[in-house]
Formats: structure tokens, C-alpha cells, sequence
């Protein structure tokens, strides 16, 4: 970064460290900000389908002709030194935030914290979303040694906004908060939400949120964490104005309501035509429902799960699955798989994918009869379309 000018110095950000939600953060505050003028450059990770994905501002994906141009810069000044695939995004992403004249730039970390290529950065504010257990091999084996580690972004006197409310986790963060000099928020002690009857919802402020309530809101995505994330990004919201950052009311509750956050509890119709004899699409076509999530760990599968239980009583649900080896696969699976009435295992184009195989091996003898491996996953997908009824629903996840 020194060697290309120090953009990191060079635009405001608000930095985001947790488990899961992170992500759903980000999307929420993106779009308020977008509705409310902002010029908002968001990096997040890992990407769907294309690098490009992990950069944005607005609505809009760096262009092949930008990335292209730093990441060429990027590989001239290196020469013969080596960086990371992250650390090479991260300091693509810095540049092009700071050569695009935005006002806030949403930075998501790509794995814990302290030792992360993003905590280079002085931002207006730190976020912490929920702490649970994922990545053991690099950020400990306890939940407290990896709340440490998230909590490597807190920086002296920048407040922290923080959902890691898990009893093992609260004192690692208060005490980093602590020596830091940083102001606390936390969710459920000075931010909450509560539930309307006609299932919209509303924020409430604490005593440090001057008591405030802002409402009524509509989410999108059917999870049962979202409200959480959203009000973890409201809380954030109402901070930035301390830095003349502001957001009104029309703009939160319009914000909230466009939320888009792609293969994360993101559900949808499409058609599909059925194969006749031959391998033919047939002449009809029916109406399936897809839940697509990148549940991957056992805090977002147990999400998965209870949000299935929760917003899709009596639908029969069919399961396409694949999963990283290095995931804790037994716990996931006992998890979700009572859920299921069939389960689709097939592999993710990665040198770190499970095998079907693998993944049966683990499944209870009495579950088993409703798995099959299907490798791969065009053919795993179609396997899926083509048992689905009208009224089931398609759960497409495992990793994302």
C-alpha cells in the first residue's frame, strides 16, 4: 500500500469483523446510504460467479476496464513480491475507492480481524456482528480466541458497534473496548427491535440512542437474523451523524425495504420445463420455489434451519448440498438434514470440496435413504427441478 500512495488514508469507512451477518450489514447500509445520496463503495467477499463482484459502488461492479488497469499497477510495482489473492483485492479495492471520490466506503473483513489485509484502515466506526465458531484452524478453538481476533479492528477512541452477544464473547470485546478507549453499543442493551402484528418491525434506541424509535419497517430476505443486521446497520446510521453523514426516516424505511443480498436466504420463483423421453424439455413447465443460502458453519446452518421451521411449515423441502471438507460437516448435517425429504449431495468446483462420498459417509444409517450423491451440479440441480412439486421448495446450500 505504501508503494501505490497509501489509498487507504485516502476515504472514510465503517469496518465490519463477525462470524456471520457481516455481509447483511453491509447490504443494509449500502442501501440507505445510496437512497439518501451517498456515494457508497462496498467491498465484500467471497464472490458468486466473478471477482468483480467483491467491488462496488452503488449499484454499479468495478468494470473489467478498471480492474484490469490497477491490477496491472498492483503487478508492476510488486515486481518480484508476493502478496495474497486477498491481500491483491483488498489493496485493488483500496485504490479504486480512493480514486472514485466516494463519501463512505463499507469495508468487510475477509477472516477474523486482527491479522486481516482490511484492519490497515482508521475507520469512522467498527462493527461487530455474531461470534460463533468457523475457521478454527486459523482464529483459535474457543469461541473467546476468536472474539479476539474480530476484536482486532477496534481502534483507540473509534466506536464500536457490536452483536456478539454471546456470554464468552462479551468480556473479550468490553476489555478490548476498554484499553482502546472506544465506545460500546451493543445490540439488545442500547439497540433492539421489536415485531408488529402485521409483521413489520421497529427499532428502538436505548438511553445512548437518545430513545428513539424508528418504524414501521419491512425486510426482504425470510431469515430469522435479519432484523438483527438491520438493526445493527440503523444503529451505525444513527451514529454517522456525528460525522455529517445523515440518513432520514423515509430513507431508512425505504432503504430496509430493497435490501438485496444475493445466495444469502435469498428466495425465488422461476419456471422450469420438465424433461420428456429423450432428454427433451417437455411442452409444460412448472412453477418452482428456490431458497438459496451460504449457511457453511453451525451458527448460519442453525439459522437455515430454524427459518425453514419458521417461514415454511408443511412445505416439503428438497435439499441440494455441498460443503468445504475443512466445515464441520457432522454438526451441519444433524442440523438440517431431519428437515429434508430428499437431500441432493453434490461438489463445488474447489480444490477444498467434500466428496458426495465424504459427505454420505457422515449421514446417520437412518437418514441416509434419502441422500444421493450427484457430483455434479448442473445435473444435481436438474434432479432437484425435476422431483420438485409446484408446492416444495428447492434449499440450495452447504457453502456458498
Amino acid at each position: 500500500l505504501a508503494k501505490v500512495g497509501r489509498p487507504e488514508t485516502r476515504f472514510k469507512s465503517i469496518h465490519l469483523a463477525g462470524t456471520n451477518g457481516k455481509g447483511s450489514v453491509c447490504a443494509a447500509l449500502a442501501s440507505v446510504l445510496s437512497l439518501a445520496g451517498y456515494k457508497v463503495g462496498v467491498y465484500t467477499s467471497p464472490h458468486l460467479s466473478c471477482v468483480r463482484e467483491r467491488f462496488k459502488i452503488g449499484d454499479t461492479y468495478i468494470s473489467e476496464g478498471e480492474f484490469a488497469a490497477i491490477g496491472s499497477r498492483i503487478c508492476e510495482v510488486l515486481g518480484d513480491d508476493q502478496i495474497t489473492y486477498f491481500e491483491f483485492t483488498t489493496a485493488l479495492g483500496f485504490m479504486w475507492f480512493a480514486e472514485s471520490d466516494v463519501d463512505i466506503v463499507l469495508l468487510e473483513t475477509g477472516m477474523g480481524g486482527r491479522l486481516d489485509a482490511t484492519n490497515v484502515v482508521t475507520p469512522l466506526l467498527s462493527v461487530i456482528t455474531s461470534v460463533s465458531m468457523d475457521h478454527e484452524a486459523y482464529l483459535g478453538d474457543t469461541l473467546p480466541a476468536i472474539a479476539a481476533e474480530k476484536a482486532g479492528i477496534i481502534k483507540p477512541q473509534i466506536p464500536v458497534v457490536c452483536a456478539a452477544i454471546d456470554p464468552q464473547v462479551i468480556p473479550v470485546i468490553e476489555k478490548s473496548c476498554r484499553e482502546n478507549g472506544a465506545p460500546l453499543y451493543w445490540y439488545k442493551k442500547d439497540f433492539n427491535f421489536d415485531y408488529n402484528k402485521d409483521g413489520s418491525w421497529v427499532w428502538l434506541g436505548g438511553d445512548a440512542f437518545g430513545g428513539q424509535q424508528l418504524g414501521p419497517l419491512t425486510s426482504t430476505s425470510p431469515s430469522l437474523v435479519q432484523q438483527e443486521n438491520e438493526a445493527v446497520a440503523i444503529a451505525v446510521l444513527q451514529l454517522l451523524e456525528n460525522y455529517d453523514l445523515f440518513v432520514d426516516l423515509p430513507e431508512i424505511r425505504a432503504g430496509i425495504s430493497k435490501v438485496f443480498w444475493p445466495g444469502r436466504m435469498e428466495f425465488f420463483t422461476r419456471e422450469y420445463q420438465p424433461l420428456v423421453a429423450g432428454g427433451k424439455p417437455s411442452s409444460k413447465t412448472k412453477k418452482l420455489q428456490f431458497l438459496l443460502d451460504g449457511a457453511h458453519n453451525v451458527a448460519g446452518v442453525n439459522n437455515l434451519a430454524k427459518t425453514l421451521e419458521s417461514r415454511f411449515p408443511g412445505a416439503d423441502l428438497i435439499a441440494i448440498w455441498g460443503a468445504m471438507a475443512d466445515k464441520d460437516l457432522s454438526a451441519t448435517l444433524s442440523l438440517i438434514l431431519p428437515l429434508f425429504t430428499k437431500v441432493i449431495i453434490t461438489q463445488p468446483d474447489s480444490e477444498r470440496s467434500a466428496t458426495p462420498d465424504q459427505i454420505i459417509s457422515l449421514i446417520p444409517e437412518g437418514e441416509r435413504q434419502k441422500a444421493v450423491g450427484v457430483p455434479d451440479v448442473q445435473k444435481a440441480l436438474e434432479a432437484a427441478q425435476e422431483t420438485a412439486g409446484e408446492s416444495d421448495i428447492i434449499v440450495i446450500g452447504g457453502s456458498l
